[in-house]
């Protein structure tokens, strides 16, 4: 299996988690989550091209699924916390919730 595929993949997942751990913009955070379902994909894709192996590739197609629902779900959340709230800063939603 060629390793730069991994490192790369270690990396942005990495930079993913590191985000979601650190970001307080909810559209930030939704994005460093999509980074993080994409080095995982990017796995997925090195493997099926190294052993031939189409489960890899239908797990991909999942994944992609998957994302694109979180994003019609999580923008259509935001979406009525901005007009809620009229912030997207995670710290104003934990001041209103009190």
């Amino acid at each position: 299996m060629p390793y730069h595929y991994l490192i790369l993949s270690s990396i942005l997942f990495g930079i993913g988690l590191l985000g979601v751990l650190l970001q307080r913009h909810i559209i930030k955070l939704l994005m460093c989550i999509e980074i993080m379902l994409n080095a995982v994909n990017l796995i997925f894709v090195a493997y099926a091209a190294t052993y031939d192996s189409p489960e890899a590739q239908l797990m991909v197609f999942f994944i992609m699924m998957v994302a694109a629902a979180e994003v019609v779900i999580g923008l259509a959340i935001v979406v009525q916390l901005y007009r809620r709230h009229g912030s997207l800063d995670m710290d104003v939603f934990k001041e209103s919730s009190r």
